[in-house]
Parts: C-alpha cells; sequence; structure tokens
C-alpha cells in the first residue's frame, strides 16, 4: 500500500531551500516523439510498417527488418516487472535530492523491454501498467503503476514529481464570475485542492456565479476572494504582493468574448479589450507571479507545478464570426509557448487547454456540440493530475487538432460559424 502524504507544514526558516533544479534532459530527435505522445497523454511508440515490431528507444531504422517507416501508433501498455531496484546514491543533482528513487526492467506484452520508474506498490513479478509521463525538464519518461490500482496511489512521491496533481495545493483561478469560474472551484474542491483564490473584477457588476462560490465558501471554507483585474496592472500587482508566494497552480481562465471580425462587424473598441484581457491580461499576470512561482518548483511535496492557459480552440485556427476574438487568442497562446520556455527552468508546467465554444450566453447561435463549465473543469482537473501538458476539450477542439495534424489549409478553409 502507498504511503499516505502527510499534509504540508510550515516551512522551516532555517532549513536549507532547494533550488530548482532538471532531470537530465538530453533526447535525440526521434526521442522527442515521445515527449509529444506524453504531452497529450497518448501511450504510443514507433511501430515498423514492414514487420510490426514494436520500437523502443525510438531510433531511425527498425531493429529486426532494417525498415525505415516506423510510425507512431498506440500500444498495449500492460507489462510484467521483471526486476526493481532502488537508488540511494546519485551525482545528478536533481535526483540526488530525492533519494531514494526506485527504477525497474519492464517486459512488455508488445514486445520491448523498457526501464522504468516504478511505484511503491510494484513489486518484482508483478503485472504493472506502464505510461509516458514528462518529468520536470518537460521531457518523456516511463513510468509504471501498479496494473490495478491501490489505495492513496495518487500519494506516491515519484508518481508526484511526474503529475501536477492538485491535491495539497493552493489554487488561484483568475476570474470567478463566469460559469467555467465556478465549475473549476468545485472540481478543484473535490480533488483535494487545501485553499483555493478566487479573483473577480468590476465589483459594482452582479454575478450569480460569483454568489455561488461565496456560498460554498462560507459553507465548507477553504476557498478566499480577491479582487483581481487583470487589465489593471496595479490590481495584478497588490495580489501578487500578496499571494505571490503562495499560490502553487495558477489558472488563467480570463474571457472576453464578442462577436465580430477584420472586415464584417469590426469594432476597434471591443478588439482593444479582447487583447487587454487575453494577451495584455496574461503578460501582467506571467510578469508579476511567473517568476516567484518558478522559483518555487522545488519547495517540497506541495511546490508549485504548474500554470493552466484556458484557451479556445479556435487559438489556433481562426473562427471568422468570432475573428478578433480568436486573434486574441491566438496571441495567448504564442505568450503561453514563452512561458512554457521561461517556466521550465524552475519544473513548472505550463499546460494549455483548447476548449470548443461554451454553453454560455455568447455562443447562443453557434450550433451543438457545446460543452457544459463543470465537463471543461473536470477535463482541465483530470489533465493536471496525468499530467499533460497540451488538452483539446469536446468534440470542435479535438477535431480542429486531428485536422490540423493532417491538412491544415482544409480546416482553414472550412471552419465557419
Amino acid at each position: 500500500m502507498t504511503t499516505r502524504l502527510p499534509p504540508p507544514k510550515k516551512k522551516d526558516p532555517i532549513a536549507r531551500t532547494l533550488q530548482p533544479t532538471q532531470p537530465p534532459g538530453n533526447r535525440s530527435r526521434e526521442a522527442q516523439g515521445l515527449t509529444a505522445m506524453a504531452a497529450v497523454g497518448r501511450f504510443a511508440l514507433q511501430t515498423c510498417a514492414a514487420c510490426d515490431r514494436v520500437q523502443y528507444p525510438p531510433q531511425q531504422i527498425c531493429g529486426n527488418c532494417l525498415g525505415d517507416d516506423l510510425p507512431w501508433r498506440d500500444v498495449d501498455p500492460a507489462g510484467v516487472l521483471l526486476a526493481e531496484t532502488k537508488l540511494h546514491h546519485a551525482n545528478d543533482l536533481y535526483f540526488r535530492d530525492r533519494m531514494p528513487w526506485r527504477l525497474g526492467m519492464v517486459k512488455m506484452d508488445a514486445g520491448p523491454a523498457v526501464v522504468a520508474h516504478i511505484a511503491e506498490d510494484c513489486q518484482q513479478g508483478d503485472r504493472v501498467r506502464l505510461s509516458l509521463n514528462l518529468d520536470r525538464s518537460g521531457h518523456a519518461v516511463m513510468n509504471a503503476r501498479p496494473e490495478t490500482p491501490g489505495p492513496n496511489q495518487e500519494d506516491d512521491l515519484q508518481l508526484r514529481e511526474l503529475s501536477t496533481d492538485p491535491k495539497d495545493r493552493r489554487v488561484l483561478i483568475v476570474d470567478g464570475k463566469t460559469g467555467l469560474g465556478l465549475a473549476l472551484v468545485k472540481a478543484f474542491k473535490a480533488a483535494g485542492a487545501r485553499a483555493i483564490y478566487v479573483g473577480h473584477a468590476e465589483p459594482w457588476k452582479t454575478s450569480p456565479f460569483l454568489e455561488e462560490i461565496k456560498a460554498i465558501a462560507a459553507d465548507a471554507g477553504g476557498i478566499t476572494l480577491f479582487p483581481l483585474d487583470v487589465t489593471d496592472t496595479d490590481s495584478v500587482e497588490k495580489l501578487a504582493s500578496v499571494l505571490g508566494g503562495k499560490v502553487e497552480i495558477m489558472v488563467n481562465n480570463s474571457y472576453h468574448l464578442r462577436p465580430g471580425g477584420a472586415v464584417d462587424g469590426l469594432d476597434m473598441n471591443i478588439s482593444r479589450e479582447e487583447m487587454d484581457v487575453h494577451y495584455f491580461g496574461l503578460l501582467r499576470l506571467a510578469g508579476n507571479f511567473g517568476p516567484v512561482l518558478r522559483s518555487r518548483g522545488a519547495d517540497g511535496d506541495h511546490g508549485a507545478c504548474a500554470w493552466v492557459n484556458i484557451l479556445s480552440a479556435y487559438a489556433q485556427v481562426n473562427n471568422p464570426a468570432f475573428g478578433t476574438y480568436s486573434a486574441s487568442q491566438a496571441a495567448a497562446w504564442s505568450v503561453a509557448q514563452c512561458m512554457r520556455a521561461e517556466m521550465s527552468g524552475g519544473g513548472v508546467r505550463v499546460v494549455n487547454a483548447f476548449a470548443g465554444p461554451l454553453e454560455d450566453e455568447w455562443h447562443q447561435m453557434v450550433p451543438p456540440p457545446k460543452l457544459e463549465p463543470d465537463m471543461v473543469a473536470g477535463r482541465i482537473v483530470a489533465a493536471l493530475q496525468k499530467g499533460l501538458e497540451d488538452l483539446a476539450i469536446g468534440a470542435v477542439a479535438e477535431e480542429i487538432a486531428e485536422r490540423l495534424a493532417e491538412n491544415p489549409k482544409e480546416i482553414e478553409r472550412e471552419i465557419k460559424l
């Protein structure tokens, strides 16, 4: 049985503060394919098109027939743990601070034998299930869990290093005045977050969603509301001075949507507002919360671990019916990619969630399928628990991602309201 993770303790002011370090990050060009699979939660390996031999580690030619057509395909992640060991010494700075560390050799049912990080419950001879996870350097590693999950498995310290589980962590949700903001509060509360901070702008403007959050806070506790306007630099700076050293997961769900394109229905004021919320708002958040969040990536088993940006699927391909909104989302996505590189030094993962149209007042004329906020929030929390980096939420977002991979021009021509 996995040892239950103790709740976080107050930091010892005289104890050595761990500086963020990363596991070894050198990978071959072929091995970057594993990272691409891990980022979206797939367990896929190279499989020879000629002889169907599954290849591991990734390589340029098949080890069986020397064929060079090795597409990535989903394979059976099951196997048997042949041998296991526990490391008590390492010269690498990252592993030195995290000893002991368990490794094992797993014989996959699909063929290859792989070296994997193994969970506490795994014993030699056990059936296990492998997964591809991103480590703190942002590269894929093999991880083995028991075939039948045991109690407290999410508390395993090695699994926790390879995920961004919100359990016992403090979360800041940027906008609590939307249906999605309310759904996020409920989802993170159910996932075991020990504190949830909720931002809200324009105090003069009422919101039934914010009132429900206040009711939940009064009933269950652990939820605190703060004024936060991402379009106001002073507001962001003020909150960062209060919460910057406490937040372990940032959720940027800032949202300002209006219909209109570049030719039809252009309104420069609306376009500026969309850019101010989605692009400049993200810059303000990144510049004020990012440095402290990054510095706390090694702050114990409950340290800072993730920055989540909830973006529209139309950030990837412009929807002319919401043309300027799509452009502001694309700008935010570009900033998020910059943040991913900058935050990686502290082992903090930048997670981009691309969602399809929501079931809200601004998507009334959009035909189904549309997403309920609870579904979006649940998918985001699940992605954090699995340690994903990119996810498409809903049929629209998933189709856009698939068709962009196949034929970008086709989806560009066909996307419309």
